[in-house]
């Protein structure tokens, strides 16, 4: 495998080029007899002097995989919330977050935007994988602790807090993508203008 490598490598090759010069030069009978190490010597140098391998770059999964994974994973967390008992706020507040993670991870324009925006998956990632997990799993844990010792702060309003701050997350990145749309169909309507108005000079 490695003699294989090296054959194909940018080194072998730039040897090779100037090995088959040393070889001209033999049978021009300009390298005499010593043209064994006249063809030796360029080949060294020729590989010597050739460019480094560049290696291959991770196949990392592009943004778009990375998104059908974060909506396999909210699937997944949606099942576990339906078995969290919540007060009827924390229960409302959970229900406006999972509907804006259900849009922007909607299989259509917020798809087709979010591909080209890993920072927007990462958000979501987040969110689905990591904040939204945890804060109903610190109130699961805290009330059990608060049931056995009445009188403490509810830990319901903690987690109503804590998905009222994932929620203008949320909100931050479809109001970003809404800004990108934005933004690209008021530079499809300048090229339109800009290309009627030289027409429009054409035309003169």
């Amino acid at each position: 495998m490695a003699i294989s490598r090296y054959l194909e490598s940018r080194k072998n090759i730039a040897g090779s080029a100037c090995g088959l010069v040393g070889l001209v030069l033999t049978f021009t009978g300009v390298a005499g007899p010593y043209w064994p190490v006249v063809v030796a010597g360029l080949y060294g140098a020729g590989a010597l002097i050739a460019p480094p391998e560049r290696p291959s770059l991770p196949d990392f999964p592009d943004p778009s995989a990375q998104l059908d994974e974060v909506r396999g994973d909210f699937e997944k967390l949606r099942g576990y919330l339906t078995d969290i008992e919540l007060s009827v706020t924390a229960a409302a507040r959970l229900r406006e977050l999972s509907e804006l993670l259900d849009a922007l991870l909607d299989q259509g324009w917020s798809k087709e935007l979010l591909a080209h925006d890993p920072e927007g998956v990462h958000s979501l990632s987040r969110i689905v994988r990591r904040d939204l997990p945890e804060a109903v799993d610190s109130f699961v844990r805290t009330r059990w602790w608060t049931r056995m010792t009445p009188g403490t702060e509810s830990p319901e309003l903690q987690l109503e807090q804590q998905l009222g701050l994932m929620k203008q997350d949320a909100q931050r990145l479809a109001a970003a993508l809404r800004d990108t749309e934005a933004r690209r169909q008021e530079t499809h309507t300048r090229y339109l203008e800009d290309r009627g108005g030289h027409q429009e000079l054409s035309g003169g």
